[in-house]
């Protein structure tokens, strides 16, 4: 065991000592050192419960004969720091999860971790920490919170910033506003729709580093507390045969998240996700390989913000593994991959069945016969970006429009909320890109008040930022290269007609190569936005959205 190290011999002495100081007995020294990873606070309602998560973990590991011991990792919410300042502090904290987590496993000498996340960027996040500790680790999440009820409909946080432009629009009164705050929320858990944290706990399970139901468990149900205890119990498990990250997060587990992620529907953060990951274990996951694996994946479930379901119907409908088991029908997945159960995903998967055909449609008759995510490429993202085209209405499939150009979020919120964006424009919000940010800001904000508004089948939005799993509607985002850098979007003009083909993975805008090269030498780079702390190292660092927006030293 690793935790010998730092516990046998004489020469450990000084480090007994402070292990006497935690109250340990012998006993306890001379068992596994079982790191919990704890993403608890009191402002993320997807953590606000994960107290509860921890001492049932914990009491999982004892049970199996280890010595827990707990240490945390930070966790912002997306939602509350959603159209300001506080999301460019929102996909950074990415990295620094991983790198805390990694400095704490490494510092301490633990022989196995369990890490429990929730929201948006904790999961993907200790995924990358994981990868790079490479000792035994399983994962048990929060649990997504149940959906809320307005006028005896379900509804989820979405609702809530739909309604904002709807009031606005003088669609809704004041009092129907209110109705949507008070109600679309209504108990702990990462938010009730397939945003970004149920995408990332769900492709958990996909990947092989959670136990069934880890994505899909309501936060309330107490059976989510059994989970945590079982994955307290199975990490003794893992480290007894030495079952390790990266036996577990091959090429052909990757291969099957993203197969995963286009069956369910997933936010398009899982496209920077998943090649963040799959970076931290040498793996180069190159975005055309989604396209190719859509074009040959049917996407069977249409959650919130795409449809009128939510995390708890999919739950009730068999969860993850129904999906998987579904899916595989057509042979689509590599069934031979270890998991964290011990087994393989073929026999993970084999007494699933799908229990609700209407949440999960049958490969016979999918939502659509092409995955939930597309790439697009063009001369406006030369490197690509990426929609959530199951969200997208199908007269927006193909739209060709105005370009209306702005250089930051807000600017772009006071002209929709003025009234300013029409009909057949194509909404584009620049200099929000890792870089340019710094930070790639989500923009619910913009496309909420777009839909809110009644512009969603008419209206599109591009941005080098990026959008909320909460996002639908034709949004585009993580254009690369991005205009903090000299991008193409850079040089897009007020007025510029922007030709969008979805179904074909193209975006264009209708500018002369040689009309290009003129306005690019007229470019000037903007002045950082940030120049000092945190956001001024990460914005130095930090690479391209289609690269995972992964951090690297400079040249």
């Amino acid at each position: 065991m690793k935790s010998e190290s730092i516990i046998s011999g004489d020469h450990n002495a000084p480090h007994r000592a402070l292990f006497n100081a935690l109250g340990l007995t012998k006993e306890e020294m001379h068992r596994p050192l079982i790191g919990i990873v704890s993403s608890f606070n009191e402002i993320v309602p997807g953590h606000m419960n994960l107290d509860k998560i921890v001492d049932a973990v914990k009491l999982g590991v004892a049970m199996a004969g280890g010595t827990p011991a707990v240490f945390p990792a930070i966790a912002v919410c997306d939602g509350i720091a959603m159209g300001h300042t506080g999301m460019k502090y929102s996909l950074v904290t990415r990295d620094l999860i991983a790198d805390s987590t990694e400095a704490m496993a490494m510092a301490h000498g633990f022989d196995a971790l369990v890490m429990v996340p929730n929201c948006d960027k904790n999961v993907p996040g200790l995924l990358m920490a994981a990868a790079r500790v490479n000792i035994p680790t399983i994962f048990v999440s929060g649990g997504p919170m149940l959906a809320g009820t307005v006028d005896g409909c379900k509804v989820s946080f979405s609702a809530a910033s739909e309604a904002v432009g709807a009031y606005a629009a003088g669609k809704i009164s004041a009092e129907k506003m209110q109705e949507f705050e008070e109600k679309t929320c209504p108990t702990c858990g990462s938010c009730s729709g397939m945003y970004t944290a149920n995408s990332m706990n769900c492709l958990t399970e996909v990947l092989g580093m959670g136990l069934p139901g880890n994505g899909t468990i309501p936060a309330v149900y107490s059976e989510r507390i059994r989970l945590a205890k079982n994955a307290g119990m199975q990490i003794m498990e893992l480290l007894k045969n030495n079952i390790r990250p990266r036996d577990i997060m091959t090429e052909k587990a990757f291969n099957n998240a993203l197969t995963m992620d286009m069956a369910i529907g997933c936010s398009t953060n899982s496209m920077l996700h998943l090649p963040a990951i799959a970076h931290e274990v040498g793996i180069e996951l190159n975005l055309d390989i989604a396209n190719q694996i859509s074009d040959k994946t049917p996407n069977l479930c249409h959650l919130a913000p795409a449809g009128h379901h939510h995390m708890e119907d999919l739950y009730q409908a068999g969860g993850v593994y129904a999906v998987m088991h579904e899916i595989n029908k057509l042979q689509l997945l590599e069934t031979d991959v270890i998991t964290v159960t011990g087994k393989t995903v073929g026999e993970n998967i084999a007494n699933s069945y799908n229990k609700d055909t209407d949440v999960i449609r049958p490969v016979e008759n999918p939502y659509s016969k092409t995955g939930g995510i597309a790439v697009l490429r063009g001369n406006l993202a030369p490197d690509s970006c990426v929609v959530k085209r199951s969200a997208v209405a199908p007269e927006m499939l193909v739209h060709s429009g105005p370009a209306r150009v702005f250089d930051s979020e807000e600017d772009a919120q006071e002209a929709i909320n003025g009234g300013k964006i029409v009909d057949g424009d194509v909404v584009i919000i620049r200099y929000e890109g890792p870089k340019g940010g710094p930070g790639m800001r989500e923009m619910l904000n913009p496309t909420s008040a777009i839909m809110g508004r009644g512009l969603g089948g008419t209206v599109a939005l591009i941005t080098d930022g990026r959008f909320s799993g909460a996002t639908r509607g034709a949004a585009i985002g993580h254009v690369s290269p991005e205009a903090a850098v000299g991008g193409n979007i850079a040089l897009v003009n007020e007025g510029d007609i922007i030709e969008i083909d979805i179904m074909n993975n193209t975006i264009n805008m209708k500018v002369s190569d040689e009309e290009l090269a003129k306005r690019r030498a007229k470019w000037t780079p903007k002045q950082p936005r940030i120049t000092t702390g945190y956001l001024a190292r990460y914005a130095a660092m930090v690479t391209s959205g289609n690269r995972g927006a992964v951090l690297e030293i400079p040249k």
